[in-house]
């Protein structure tokens, strides 16, 4: 009699006499992902935006496979980890050029490859975020935006980008000619190939699918959206992160606009607790955020321990409730938790099978309000959205 099981990146084949070791290859094992996954809840399909993109109900977050939150993870773990996404259901791949930085779209692209998964994917990737005398600086000229896509293009190994945001706004650069039209476009109502916002260049190329903003203001999203339609708007929203409801979501909602919320369990705070500070490893950026500082976080674990006593009566995790309200904001959210475990995505999946009722939205937003969370949300907080109005397009003077 034999048996297999699986041992790590091989298979084994045991008998009484001896152990045989098979190593198969990735379709393979894509196929043993594809299997293990049929047993968890099932990932619905959503249109993001009003353009005719359709991507997985959850989406999954790759920054922490290559950069930010502690060293970069082994690679052969992290494409096993995106092969079982896709054979979970969850098709919709969220990276960045600035992650690693460039490392999380080869990574990427090399996991698409291996699996043959680039028909089955949406691929999101951003530009803007960059490096200037040491320091963090952000940029959306059109020369800049086209070698990026260039750039992203090549290190994802695809033709075609599904959707690419602008991470942060140039606030040097007028939106329309970073995403859109030039002003003999919006004045005349003709096309100037000199001027032409380049994003709108790539689309019309083919290079680009779909277009989004990222930590943008509503008065910026209104502007991009009424010279080109904008997919979706990428924003940090999560129970102790609430601050786009007042403005940005209505407005994304009456342009038809899809929200993508990164971040939506907090940083990983809402898995975790307040011991999450003790195992973060050297590097790790979340070390510097506000809210993780020692001083604040032993004010918000008062905050981790209510939630996590309602997850105890749901019969759920803590951050499987956290995500869980993300989700019922509304049909046209789609969150990006991150991860770089199996057994944590499996568990982010369980999130869509927490059903929360009017009352129970209302008693979790109650223990997270503004005056009982303390820290900013984000250690850069002058790149989000509050800072993130750009010139008139009249003001803008190609070089």
């Amino acid at each position: 009699m034999h048996t297999l099981f699986k041992h790590g990146s091989s298979f084994l084949l045991k008998s009484r006499q001896n152990l045989i070791t098979f190593c198969f290859p990735p379709a393979i094992l894509l196929s043993q992902t594809q299997a293990s996954a049929k047993k968890m809840a099932k990932v619905a399909r959503m249109m993001l935006g009003s353009q005719g993109l359709e991507v997985s109900a959850q989406g999954l977050g790759c920054m922490s496979m290559s950069s930010y939150y502690g060293p970069p993870k082994p690679e052969p773990d992290m494409i096993r980890l995106i092969h079982h996404a896709v054979g979970s259901g969850v098709t919709f791949l969220d990276t960045s050029d600035v992650y690693g930085p460039h490392t999380n779209e080869v990574l990427i692209g090399k996991a698409l490859k291996e699996g043959g998964l680039r028909d089955r994917v949406q691929v999101a990737t951003k530009f803007g975020i960059t490096q200037k005398d040491g320091k963090m600086d952000v940029r959306g000229d059109p020369p800049y935006v086209r070698a990026c896509c260039e750039a992203s293009l090549k290190r994802l190994d695809v033709d075609c980008i599904d959707l690419y945001y602008a991470h942060r706004i140039d606030t040097r650069v007028p939106i329309e000619i970073t995403v859109l039209l030039s002003l003999s476009l919006y004045l005349l109502n003709t096309v100037n190939e000199t001027f032409m916002g380049e994003l709108k260049k790539l689309v019309h190329e083919g290079k680009v699918k779909y277009i989004g903003l990222s930590e943008a203001s509503a008065s910026t999203i209104r502007r991009a959206h009424a010279i080109h339609p904008v997919t979706a708007v990428q924003m940090e929203w999560s129970l102790w992160s609430r601050d786009i409801e007042a403005e940005i979501v209505p407005t994304c909602r009456e342009l038809g606009i899809g929200i993508v919320p990164y971040s939506p369990m907090g940083r990983g705070f809402f898995a975790a607790g307040p011991k999450i500070f003790e195992d973060l490893p050297q590097g790790d950026a979340r070390k510097n955020m506000p809210r993780f500082k020692p001083e604040n976080l032993e004010h918000n674990k008062y905050v981790f321990e209510r939630v996590n006593e309602m997850a105890a009566k749901k019969g759920c995790t803590p951050a499987q409730l956290a995500l869980a309200w993300v989700h019922h904001q509304g049909n046209d959210v789609c969150p990006i938790p991150g991860t770089t475990k199996i057994e944590n995505f499996n568990q982010n999946i369980g999130a869509l099978s927490v059903k929360l009722t009017r009352e129970e939205m209302t008693e979790l937003e109650s223990f997270t309000s503004a005056e009982l969370v303390k820290g900013e949300r984000h250690m850069f907080m002058s790149t989000t959205w509050i800072n993130s109005e750009t010139p008139p397009l009249s003001a803008w003077k190609a070089e």
